[in-house]
Formats: structure tokens, C-alpha cells, sequence
């Protein structure tokens, strides 16, 4: 039983960091397309400052529920190891969204909102392995 409960904050604490994780390069696309209209951003400034604090958070208890599962449950196999690596690059794209956050509060972020568009949809290309992996376990 304690096994689902921890797979359950888990699963939650996942969902709401993905959540952030696709949602903050919107703000980003929002950000520099209304600077680029002399509209005023500095409600969207706040916005992904917050966003960004709350799916760190996320992230760090996806990770400390994922370890808990692993260390406390025994998974194996090459699925894992696979899983994992695409976790690190979940974090790198994590910390990449960190880099162009300090530029928008700096007011230098200076990338398109086509570019952000298009950023946005790197973290389904990294979660949809993710996403195979756990439930397929194909080796």
C-alpha cells in the first residue's frame, strides 16, 4: 500500500512540475511578442518568476518521491537507466528555462516568440520517452 501511495505523489508531483515545464515558455512567447508591441509585460515578469518557484518545487519532490520508489522498491532494469537519462535532460531543459528567466528580469531576453513556440515543444519530445518507458519497460 505505501508503494501506491508514493507512486501516487509521485505521479502528482510529475503532472505539476510538466505543467510549468510547458507553460513557462508561453509566458516567455507572451513576454517578448507584447514587449515587441509596447504593451506593458511586467505582470508576465511576476508570473513566470512565480511559475518558475513552483515547478522547481515540483520537481524536486518528483525526484525525491521517483528515488523513494527506486530505493525503496527495487526497480531494475534498462528501462530505468534509460528513464533517467531522459529525466536529466528534463532537468537540463529545467535549468534552461532558469537561464531565460534571469533574461527576462534583466529585460534582455531577446528570442522571438516564434523561437519560444518552438521551444515549447522540446519537453514533449524528452517526456514522451519518459512516458513510454515506465509503462512499456521494453528492456
Amino acid at each position: 500500500m505505501t508503494f501506491l501511495w508514493i507512486k501516487l505523489l509521485h505521479i502528482l508531483a510529475m503532472t505539476s512540475w510538466m505543467a510549468g515545464i510547458f507553460y513557462l515558455p508561453r509566458i516567455f512567447v507572451h513576454y517578448v511578442e507584447g514587449r515587441e508591441a509596447g504593451q506593458d509585460v511586467a505582470r508576465l515578469e511576476i508570473m513566470a518568476r512565480k511559475l518558475f518557484g513552483f515547478m522547481s518545487l515540483m520537481a524536486v519532490f518528483t525526484l525525491v518521491f521517483g528515488v523513494w520508489l527506486w530505493l525503496g522498491f527495487g526497480f531494475r532494469g534498462g528501462w530505468l537507466h534509460a528513464k533517467l537519462l531522459f529525466v536529466a535532460l528534463l532537468l537540463g531543459y529545467h535549468g534552461w528555462c532558469f537561464a531565460y528567466l534571469k533574461r527576462l528580469q534583466r529585460g534582455v531576453l531577446d528570442r522571438s516568440g516564434r523561437y519560444f513556440r518552438l521551444f515549447n515543444e522540446l519537453p514533449l519530445l524528452i517526456f514522451i520517452p519518459i512516458l513510454y518507458l515506465v509503462l512499456m519497460k521494453p528492456f
